[in-house]
């Protein structure tokens, strides 16, 4: 039981230094920012692929995560916020660009890392809280572990252009 163990340990370990030096694996839905080159891309690696149902622009989609600086410090995380899932639609904004593209294409109970170039992130400007501490800095990569928990349609809002009679 022990050397199992360890040989998972080693293996998520390796698994980590190829995902981390190779970056070359880039799940469904990944897109490159323009032809510049890999390090203006969101970059990801499938630590699970799940089998429930695929996350797709339009579906609410809801995320465990833990959001960390290239240097492994974390800034944000579901268990800071009771691990409540997050909660969103799929490609509707609100969120960063490369958090919606990695997050698409998964399957529910699927587990992926994601790395996020400035460009997909928040560029060169500062994210502070309402006392004016910086919480990420400009120009940072982030990194974030995603699962996904749940993926719904999306409700249809309602339709108030025309006058109902009875």
């Amino acid at each position: 039981m022990v050397i199992g163990f360890v040989v998972i340990i080693v293996i998520l370990i390796g698994g980590y230094f190829i995902f981390k030096f190779m970056g070359n694996n880039t799940p469904a839905g990944t897109q490159a920012a323009s032809a510049a080159g890999a390090t203006d891309q969101v970059q990801g690696q499938d630590v699970k692929v799940g089998t429930g149902r695929e996350a797709k622009p339009g579906d609410t989609v809801s995320v465990l995560y833990v959001g960390k600086f290239s240097d492994g410090t974390v800034f944000d995380s579901s268990a800071a916020h009771n691990n409540e899932p997050l909660k969103f639609t799929l490609g509707a904004g609100g969120l960063i660009a490369g958090f919606q593209i990695g997050v698409n294409g998964m399957k529910e109970g699927g587990q992926r890392v994601l790395s996020i170039p400035p460009s997909f992130g928040y560029g060169a400007q500062d994210v502070k809280d309402a006392s004016g501490k910086v919480i990420i800095p400009a120009n940072s990569t982030l990194i974030f572990e995603i699962q996904l928990e749940k993926v719904e349609d999306t409700p249809a809002a309602a339709d108030t252009t025309t006058p109902k009679t009875q």
